[in-house]
């Protein structure tokens, strides 16, 4: 059971390890390694998602899950196109942090997820769930199981897991960030399309979008892509029938450090919604990921508020005015930022915020795509 000095020390490990500036490989490994001692599970999946859709980014398996990726694209499918107060998504809306599948369901059976999906593939007995959500926003989640000869997660165990929400968000947040862009990408190709059919099969797909497709695995749990695609084609297929209200798109970092953003469009047939989907996976623009750059720095609202005039150039007192605070107050925020982002002047913030994920595009050519070509010479 979570409880007593175990529950504590593993508390205080998750805690350090979160702080501690890893990047998102390391934390969760880590992290989940320390909550098994807490709360026993034979496998754990952890995911991101982004912040402002909740869709899936990357997902990175333990214990007996690792190395099995086979049934990933139906995951998606399920975890996304379906409903069930255990679902992620939710979860969410409800405002639940945690919870364990036999004891909100009663009976196993009645999850869909669990009695179609989980028990068939894996033999599972039960799955615990928590959200890592911190001021609001989620940034990923933990399935943790057992098998069906152990005990059924407890009440306790449920709880603990639900405590250590914000902090795994911490975790995730600063794991984000942490990795720069580890080389030149090759040349922008523009988008990658890809067409997938009312059976959930991949119809077309534009070429080198195979290429594309991988730099959304993980490069050290080699999770294949699957899961991210299946998830928005679930999701713009609730969008069409009017289920949702948020269009389907993600910011994913891709394994060469570098950001793409993935967007998931019905397509319409002569008697309409036709079933099938079109998926575009395309470089992401500077715009896009700032607000998921300067979210993950844990600012409050008014360091954020503070944070975009910087970016757009205005200075202390001009900030002051247009806040209606005082300049002593604007450099209490800025010294609060500086603090949070690892900083010490504007100008570093500015490069943190907006370079560190690009220097190897920065200096090059704009292209018909509106963004940076390659200045490598022909052969290089």
């Amino acid at each position: 059971m979570a409880r007593g000095l175990t529950a504590e020390r593993v508390r205080r490990d998750v805690e350090v390890v979160a702080h501690a500036g890893l990047d998102i490989d390391t934390f969760l490994a880590e992290a989940v390694e320390s909550l098994q001692r807490a709360v026993p599970h034979v496998a754990a999946c952890l995911a991101t998602v982004d912040t402002s859709t909740e869709l899936l980014t990357s997902t990175r398996k333990f214990g007996d899950l690792r190395g099995k990726d086979d049934h990933d694209h139906e995951w998606g499918f399920i975890e996304y196109g379906t409903v069930e107060p255990t679902g992620f998504l939710e979860m969410s809306r409800t405002g639940m942090t945690a919870a364990g599948v036999h004891a909100t369901h009663g009976d196993l059976e009645r999850s869909h997820r669990m009695s179609a999906f989980m028990k068939p593939h894996f033999g599972y007995g039960d799955e615990l769930r928590v959200l890592f959500r911190d001021h609001g926003q989620v940034w990923g989640g933990a399935a943790l199981f057992r098998e069906p000869e152990s005990r059924p997660f407890e009440a306790d165990e449920v709880a603990f897991a639900g405590s250590l929400s914000a902090v795994f968000a911490a975790g995730v947040r600063t794991g984000l960030l942490a990795r720069m862009v580890t080389a030149a990408p090759a040349p922008s190709t523009g988008p990658t399309v890809l067409i997938v059919g009312a059976d959930d099969e991949i119809r077309q797909m534009s070429m080198g979008a195979e290429e594309r497709l991988r730099e959304l695995e993980s490069p050290t749990h080699n999770v294949r892509w699957t899961g991210i695609i299946s998830s928005l084609v679930a999701a713009a297929r609730r969008y069409a029938r009017g289920e949702t209200t948020v269009p389907p798109r993600s910011r994913v970092r891709a394994r060469s450090g570098m950001w793409l953003v993935l967007h998931a469009t019905p397509l319409m047939g002569p008697g309409g919604v036709s079933g099938d989907v079109v998926v575009t996976v395309e470089e992401a623009r500077p715009p896009e990921i700032v607000p998921l750059v300067v979210a993950a720095f844990g600012l409050t609202q008014r360091e954020r508020d503070v944070t975009q005039l910087v970016l757009q150039g205005v200075d202390t007192k001009e900030i002051a005015a247009t806040m209606h605070v005082s300049t002593y107050t604007v450099q209490d925020h800025l010294k609060s930022v500086f603090d949070k982002a690892d900083v010490r002047s504007r100008r570093e913030l500015i490069s943190r915020i907006y370079f560190d994920q690009y220097v190897p595009r920065m200096g090059a050519e704009l292209g018909p795509s509106g963004w940076f070509t390659s200045t490598a010479p022909a052969g290089a």
